[in-house]
């Protein structure tokens, strides 16, 4: 693949995606980031071949939004009238709702396509300093069609390839945002929570893989993740009110001393990991 790149924002998503194109495509990478000492780092280490301007927006093939989600949107409805109809807009949010109800249209306005994207890949650091060419291996891809012609999905699908994904999800806005509230937004609300326990600054010596498998991602950007908790309150709610269900089930079978009623949850928990062969 030799495309012109242009990425918005070099955070750790971004500066991996830059870093990537540069190791496994022939694609030249412009970046944009609002930080100068970013842009330095990313020209230094040859994550960038330049620092993008509208120029390079106006030559763009595929230009990838790596910023939150409103910022997203506010980068779009500013720059719309430099981007040609030959080139491709995605983004990189972990909500998708909120963004194909702005994104899609700005694009039919203006004449290009634009189709949501989600690399199910990330790190507890968050910034470039955390970027990594290889972030994506073996990763799943989340594709969002948003009513784009196929030929903008195909070319998407074969980035991921090129890059070293594992595979392409495509899916539905709605249906994205309820499987992320469950698997990636609730995770992080339930090892936040676990962490305020007073007990937690305790630990060391007492501590092995449950507490740092249960408060690995508490480690969390609280600017980005409540924006994005609030984007999908929805999804999220109901997932919290299934967890704290599930929760209020076995502690009262604890406070009851109900070995029975315990076993009984504990074994359906085993059985569905199970049952999912994991």
């Amino acid at each position: 693949m030799n495309k012109k790149i242009v990425i918005v924002g070099l955070g750790l998503i971004g500066g991996s995606l830059a870093k990537a194109f540069q190791k496994y495509s022939k694609c030249t990478v412009a970046g944009i980031d609002r930080d100068p000492e970013v842009l330095k780092a990313a020209l230094g280490c040859g994550a960038i071949d330049k620092i993008g301007d509208d120029g390079d927006i106006r030559g763009a093939d595929l230009l990838y939004l790596c910023l939150y989600p409103q910022a997203d949107i506010d980068f779009i409805a500013s720059h719309a009238h430099l981007i040609p109809a030959s080139c491709l807009v995605t983004d990189t949010c972990g909500i998708k709702s909120e963004i194909c109800r702005h994104l899609p249209l700005l694009a039919e306005k203006h004449g290009f396509p634009f189709v949501g994207g989600h690399p199910m890949a990330g790190k507890e650091q968050s910034g470039f300093a955390a970027s990594d060419a290889d972030l994506f291996l073996d990763a799943s891809y989340l594709i969002v069609p948003c009513g784009a012609p196929q030929s903008a999905v195909d070319m998407l699908k074969a980035v991921a390839v090129e890059l070293g994904f594992g595979g392409t999800v495509v899916t539905t806005p709605e249906h994205h945002d309820q499987m992320i509230a469950f698997t990636s937004q609730l995770p992080h609300v339930l090892a936040c929570a676990y962490v305020m326990s007073p007990r937690c600054p305790e630990h060391n010596g007492f501590s092995a893989g449950s507490y740092r498998d249960v408060s690995r991602v508490a480690n969390i950007n609280e600017q980005l993740w409540a924006e994005l908790f609030i984007d999908n309150r929805k999804a999220l709610s109901e997932e919290l009110d299934t967890l704290i269900t599930n929760i209020t089930d076995i502690k009262e079978a604890v406070a009851k001393g109900d070995a029975e009623a315990l076993r009984v949850l504990l074994r359906r928990g085993r059985l569905i990991k199970e049952r999912l062969g994991e």
